[in-house]
């Protein structure tokens, strides 16, 4: 059921790689090292989820892959180019929607576009209110952002990462702070747009179950320094239900392998 490190099959080509990539954060102690040695690939359009403890480098993960911040050593590579920065071929999207109060959801939708060529405002209108409906908001289109609840914030943000049409989509923990309910339906709505659009996500969460509700192959990260311990590929068939037995089982396996992991840290004294 698992395998060692990151691997995609071997037929599928290579969205990004990761070779080495090792990664420090200085503190009055000395060096904190938050990722090490981590070797990863993901395949055009697999979406691949990252699971681990608090502190395992997750969301840092994330951010060297979206160009906001510099491995230390290694390298990142999407479409076999260096990741040197920010491009419009990534885009990641964090926990907080980080909408602008001053514009309504269309507005928002059309921020990311507007420093796309080529697109007028009315062509900005149009691909807005396109993603929009995609995420099923059409009806609130100008509706202002303290109007939305928290699931529609998101939604929102979601319609703007996906209207910039990104080659990879990067996602921190963006349900994290909604209920139940509504993390649900995002799932949902999230697996048929994938399915639909079939982009690459890289999808970071603590929560084991949504890891087996959404993804291809999920990763199981090691307690710092992070590394990448364990890769399992859920072939459960879309759409999945997560509160289904299969999907429990999966992630039971996951959620036993990642006690495992944590028992050296525990017996060296973390928390």
């Amino acid at each position: 059921m698992s395998s060692l490190q990151g691997e995609l099959q071997p037929s599928a080509p290579e969205k990004l790689v990761l070779r080495g990539v090792g990664k420090g954060f200085p503190t009055q102690e000395g060096t904190v090292r938050a990722l090490d040695r981590i070797d990863l690939q993901v395949a055009e359009g697999e979406f691949v989820v990252i699971v681990g403890p608090s502190g395992c480098g997750k969301s840092t993960l994330l951010s060297l892959v979206a160009g906001l911040d510099r491995a230390d050593e290694g390298e990142i590579l999407a479409d076999g180019v260096p990741v040197t920065g920010p491009g419009r071929d990534r885009m990641i999207m964090f926990q907080e929607a980080a909408l602008f109060p001053w514009r309504d959801a269309l507005g928002n939708v059309e921020f990311g576009l507007e420093l796309k060529p080529g697109l007028d405002r009315r062509a900005r209108a149009e691909v807005a209110a396109f993603f929009l409906r995609l995420v099923g908001l059409e009806r609130f289109r100008h509706s202002w952002v303290h109007e939305l609840s928290g699931g529609m914030k998101q939604r929102v943000a979601l319609a703007r990462s996906l209207a910039a049409n990104p080659r990879v989509l990067l996602m921190d923990e963006p349900f994290a702070a909604l209920d139940a309910m509504t993390r649900e339906q995002l799932y949902g709505d999230l697996e048929r747009i994938w399915s639909e659009r079939r982009k690459t996500i890289l999808f970071v969460t603590h929560n084991v179950r949504e890891a087996v509700c959404l993804a291809d192959r999920v990763l199981l990260m090691t307690p710092h320094p992070g590394r990448v311990q364990e890769g399992f590929p859920i072939d459960l068939p879309r759409p999945r239900d997560i509160n289904s037995p299969e999907l429990a089982a999966r992630a039971g396996a996951i959620t036993r392998a990642l006690r495992t992991a944590l028992e050296p840290a525990t017996r060296d004294g973390m928390p």
